[in-house]
């Protein structure tokens, strides 16, 4: 499995309560555009319409090698999910309050897949407390580098 692209955000400002994993249709050069690696999801969110889940607001970057086939960038592309999963999705999302944001990118078996989260926004408070912990944390691991060099 090749992540492409991660979406580091959304672990910020969400709390990812459950993951599902679903294909993505796609048209010949934004495949290839995908795997350079010119895709960006930090704005995407999925959304639900009738029985299928779209990925809105997705950048893929046109292929300069195909020149000749019209590309837009941040098109709404379908997502690939079973029957089962949609309908858990859209009681969740619809009940609870919860939204549909994409985690990360990656190939698996030549296949792009996108991994999209259940998530529940996180409050300010919530972030500021994250912040404060990351920062504890990074101030132990240099005061036990710290004693290591002098040890």
């Amino acid at each position: 499995m090749k992540v492409i692209a991660t979406n580091k955000k959304a672990r910020f400002d969400y709390e990812i309560l459950d993951t599902y994993e679903a294909g993505i249709v796609l048209r010949g050069p934004e495949v290839k555009s995908v795997k350079a690696g010119q895709i960006s999801i930090k704005e995407a969110f999925a959304t639900v319409r009738g029985e299928e889940v779209f990925l809105t607001n997705a950048h893929i970057s046109p292929y300069k090698q195909a020149s000749n086939i019209e590309q837009e960038p941040t098109r709404s592309r379908k997502l690939l999910l079973k029957k089962s999963e949609i309908s858990s999705l859209v009681g969740k999302a619809k009940t609870q309050g919860l939204t549909l944001i994409p985690t990360k990118v990656y190939l698996k078996r030549g296949f792009v897949k996108v991994e999209i989260g259940l998530g529940k926004g996180k409050k300010k408070y919530d972030k500021r407390e994250q912040l404060k912990k990351k920062d504890v944390k990074r101030e132990i691991a240099r005061d036990l580098r710290e004693k290591t060099k002098e040890g």
